[in-house]
């Protein structure tokens, strides 16, 4: 463990990220691929609980757009997430990490409740905890429920793990050519200059309970390691 700067972490990794090129369904490669990642950093000793989000299968406030009523369109998006939970903890226990999932939606034939202090004992087990269903309450999205869990189990940072982008830039570097990448940021920063990386309730809790967030490629193999393990890769985002 003396080589790992945070010992215990929240990754939060987008729907997209699991769908790969592909950018809809699940890409069973791509998360075979990400859990032998997992899997190495789980060897290091690291305590490892994932958010999970659900935009490779649906997004919510695309459905409100199109006319549905938009607590309705959120719980999809929560059962989204959990099928998304399903098939990488298949992925990792069937490569030997022990892994729970709990949901905020109660669905016991298939995962357990989430309980707080339950959690926290599976990671002090050597157990990975997938988190999945979002905090169980429509209008808050995955990024919100990485902040509001890592304050909850005592997280020392949230990997914010990105699908083809390498860290926080000042614009869309694929749509600007002058976007300037942040190595740091503040909390306040990313609120106060709109900056997309997650929505202001998360960005809100992560600076009151001082949790830093590193924002990295995930498509760079190694890159979970080398976050741990204290490289610095990608923008850390932490104080206010």
């Amino acid at each position: 463990m003396s080589e790992v700067k945070y010992k215990r972490v929240i990754l939060k990794l987008s729907g997209e990220a699991l769908a790969g090129k592909k950018g809809f369904g699940i890409n069973p490669p791509v998360i075979k691929t990400v859990a032998e990642e997992l899997k190495d950093v789980y060897e290091m000793g690291v305590q490892i609980a994932i958010v999970v989000g659900g935009g490779n299968m649906w997004r919510g406030e695309a459905g409100a757009q199109m006319g549905m009523e938009r607590a309705q369109a959120d719980y999809i998006g929560m059962l989204a997430t959990i099928m998304n939970a399903l098939a990488l903890q298949d992925n990792l226990e069937s490569i030997g990490v022990p892994t729970r999932v709990q949901t905020s939606i109660e669905m016991r034939q298939i995962a357990e409740p989430y309980i707080r202090r339950k959690a926290m004992r599976h990671l002090e087990k050597r157990r990975i905890v997938i988190f999945a269903g979002g905090t169980g309450s429509p209008y808050f999205s995955t990024d919100t429920t990485a902040a509001l869990r890592a304050a909850e189990i005592n997280a020392d940072a949230i990997l914010m793990a990105k699908n083809g982008v390498d860290g926080v830039y000042s614009a869309d570097p694929n749509k600007d050519a002058t976007a300037v990448k942040y190595d740091t940021l503040t909390h306040l920063d990313i609120i106060n200059k709109g900056l997309q990386v997650m929505d202001t309730t998360a960005s809100s809790l992560s600076m009151d309970n001082d949790i830093p967030v590193v924002v990295f490629n995930l498509n760079e193999p190694g890159n979970i390691r080398k976050v741990v393990a204290g490289e610095h890769i990608g923008t850390t985002v932490r104080g206010k």
